[in-house]
Order: C-alpha cells, then structure tokens, then sequence
C-alpha cells in the first residue's frame, strides 16, 4: 500500500510539473508571439519612415522655394474720354504750329446757357490764340490776337501761328453778337522756337578794346603786349592780306626773310551771343556792369570767345528793388 502511495504521488508530481511546462510553453510561445507582432509593428514604421524620408528628399531635389501669390493680372483700361473738368492744354509741335485741346464740363456750359439765354445759341465757338513775346501776360496785354472759329464738336486743334520764335497764349470763348469776347477755359503759355539761327546781330561788346586787341593779337601770333588801336589795326590789316600771316613757318612778322606772296589764306574766330529779357523797368547787369534795355525789356550782347572757361553772370534786379534773380551761363571752347 505504501508502494502505491508512492507511486500515485510521485505520478500527481509528474502530471502537475508537465502542466506547469505546457503552462510555461505556451506562455512563451504567446510572448514570443506579441515579440514578433511588436518587431514587425516597429519594422513597419520604420520602413515607413525611411520610406516618406526617401520621398521628401526626393522632393527637395526639384524644389525652387514657394511660389509666391501674384495677383490677378488686369487688363488695360482705355483713358476716360472726359475728366469732369474745365481745362486746356497748348503744346509745341514745331516752329509754325502749336496744337491744343480742351475739355469743358457739361454744368459749365449749363451755367453759360442760364446767364445769356439767347446769345448764347447765337454766340460762335472760338479759339483766340494771343502773342504773348516778353510780356507777363495778364489777358489784356497781349502784342496782337487772332480769332479761330471753331465747331461745337471740337475738343483739339492744330493752329498755324506763322510765328517762329514767339511766346503765344489760347482762349476758348465765346464770341457774342455784339462783339463782345467771354472767356470759359485758358491754356498754358508756350513757345515757338525759332527757325533758324539767331537774327540779334548787336554790336555791343563786353570785352574792352585792349583786351580785345590783345585777344586778337596772340590769335596771330603777336603776343600779349599787342598794341591797341588804328596802327594796331593797320598793321593786322597789312600783314593780313600781304600774306605774312597767313604763310606757314612764319613765327614773328619782324622777320628779315622775304617770303613769296600767296593769295592763300583762312581765318577763324568766334564769338558768342548774349540774350535775354525782363521786365522794361528792371536792373540788368552782366558780369557786374550795368547793361541798357530796350524799351520793351529785351536785351543782346556780343562776346569775344577765346579759347577757355568763360562765366557769365546775368543778374536782374526789380524796380522796387525787392527782387532779384541770377542767372549764370558757362561756356567752355576749345579749338584744335
């Protein structure tokens, strides 16, 4: 009996360390099992990862930054036709033409209808193109005027002012039966330049007679100390057209040796043109010494040009003596 006491335990032991095996086994094999699911999980992000990595980087290879935001592009607009304003503008085309245009509000043009009932459909639409040369114009001052009769439609014309070289001033009115002229609109002044060279030719110069000789004197060789006056200029005279001065190698015409007369020769000078205008009862001076106007406020001068730097101050003063204005032109020659 003991025998089988024995046995029948030492059997329950057996069954019962077989069961804590099985028990450990399959506690194992289920952690191994969540391992691998685990590993598996990791290896998988991680492949994800390095795969949106691979991918971003690729990217990075074509890409040039943001694109900025650029507005909606618009298309050009044509100019308004009208501006809703009363004005007019006068512009150079060239010595004989100026051209202007103009635009006149509708509430203007009611106005003028109200104040002169009847005349004004009897009035005619005209462009009254003042000379306004020199002068401040004030609309009543004008050298001379010339009417342009003109449609109710226009709104620009081109005006033939058979003037070059003169300042003009446009009116656009209207010209009542009784003559009477109502300016609406006044354009700006403008010039017409001239068609050619200068035609002021005044004799007035601003380089005194010794200066002048001597100017004049080293142009031809005879130094600073040039003599001045008739037998200065009977000796230029002379030797000019004997044809001293004018022959080459010739360095003093004290010279001993007889040269050979040749009816060859060229002479070249210059000078230059000072002009301007103001007001007829103003103060001129230019280069500091007083100049006289003419009656109409004009003024020219005539200055020897050497070769060199010249400045030339031009300073007008008021009558009142209360203003002032400089006006400094440099010139600069040089001959070769």
């Amino acid at each position: 009996m003991a025998i089988l006491r024995r046995i029948k335990s030492r059997l329950k032991d057996l069954v019962t360390t077989k069961k804590k095996r099985a028990r450990s086994t399959r506690k194992t094999k289920l952690e191994m099992k969540k391992e691998e699911k685990l590993t598996s999980t990791q290896m998988e992000k991680t492949e994800k990862t390095i795969g949106l990595q691979e991918t971003s980087v690729e990217k990075t290879k074509f890409y040039t930054g943001e694109i900025p935001k650029v507005a909606p592009r618009t298309m050009p607009q044509e100019l308004p036709e009208r501006y809703g304003e009363d004005k007019m503008v006068a512009q150079t085309r060239d010595p004989w033409w100026i051209h202007v245009y103009w635009e006149i509000k509708d509430s203007t043009l009611q106005r003028l209808k109200k104040e002169l009932k009847d005349d004004f459909y009897k009035a005619k639409r005209i462009l009254r193109v003042y000379d306004i040369s020199n002068i401040i114009f004030d609309g009543t001052n004008a050298h001379r005027f010339f009417d342009i009769h003109i449609n109710d439609y226009a709104n620009n014309w081109y005006i033939d002012t058979a003037g070059p070289g003169r300042s003009w001033c446009v009116d656009w009115g209207l010209l009542l039966s009784d003559g009477r002229f109502i300016t609406v609109v006044r354009s700006n002044p403008v010039f017409t330049p001239l068609e050619g060279p200068s035609w002021i030719t005044d004799e007035e110069w601003m380089v005194p007679e010794e200066i002048f000789a001597r100017l004049y004197g080293m142009g031809f060789g005879l130094g600073r100390s040039s003599p001045v006056g008739k037998a200065w200029q009977e000796r230029i005279r002379r030797e000019l057209f004997s044809g001293i001065l004018a022959s080459p190698g010739i360095t003093s015409v004290s010279s001993p040796v007889k040269i050979k007369e040749r009816k060859f020769w060229l002479v070249v000078n210059t000078e230059l043109i000072v002009y301007g205008a103001t007001e007829p009862d103003a103060t001129v001076y230019v280069q500091g010494r007083k100049i006289q106007l003419r009656p109409d406020g004009t003024f020219s001068l005539r200055f020897a040009l050497p070769d060199g730097k010249q400045v030339i101050p031009v300073r007008g003063v008021s009558a009142d003596k209360l203003e002032e204005r400089t006006i400094t032109p440099i010139v600069t020659k040089e001959t070769k």
